[in-house]
């Protein structure tokens, strides 16, 4: 059965993923009377096993003080437990945003997102999400997505930076909404 497609406009769905210390919290806080409030970019990864992951957290960290800015958080999300995120780090990943642990299959599918089964034990041990971006406005509302089959597939942070610039200084409106 195929993922169903989560549409630019919809409500983000509530997801509940494990924070660091273990507390389960929602992957995107919501307030609906909030018009001014927190954006939020949720960024799903592959996991620790992945190189291209580690080195665009890693860059993504560097635009940080441009997304605050515009007053967007970021959390970043993988199925990954405590003991692989642990060793990500080990392997380089220094970022300041959140990472959260274990993003459960249904709610993969939730998002439709593509999600893979590990080649082997150099990959992982699990099931885990291929690349998405998702930006979610104060009321809860998807924005923007960008979902990927494959690791190498995702844009370029300078250039969707900039876009976000632009489009929020603009009053941009949700891109891709029309029903078919």
């Amino acid at each position: 059965m195929q993922n169903l497609k989560l549409k630019a406009g919809e409500p983000f769905p509530h997801i509940e993923i494990k924070a660091q210390d273990g507390r389960l919290i929602p992957l995107v806080k919501v307030d609906p009377q909030a018009e001014l409030g927190k954006w939020t970019l949720v960024v799903v990864y592959r996991g620790q096993h992945c190189p291209i992951c580690l080195k665009y957290l890693n860059e993504l960290e560097l635009f940080t003080g441009r997304l605050g800015a515009l007053n967007i958080d970021i959390v970043a999300v993988s199925a990954d437990n405590k003991q692989q995120l642990e060793q990500f780090k080990v392997n380089g990943l220094d970022t300041s945003f959140p990472i959260a642990l274990e993003l459960q299959l249904e709610d993969m599918k939730k998002l439709g997102l593509y999600i893979s089964e590990p080649t082997g034990g150099a990959e992982t041990d699990h099931l885990f999400a291929e690349p998405g971006l998702f930006l979610v406005n104060p009321k809860g509302e998807t924005t923007m997505i960008e979902i990927a089959n494959a690791p190498f597939i995702r844009p370029n942070i300078d250039q969707f930076v900039t876009g976000l610039e632009f489009a929020l200084e603009n009053s941009y409106p949700t891109r891709g909404t029309h029903s078919y």
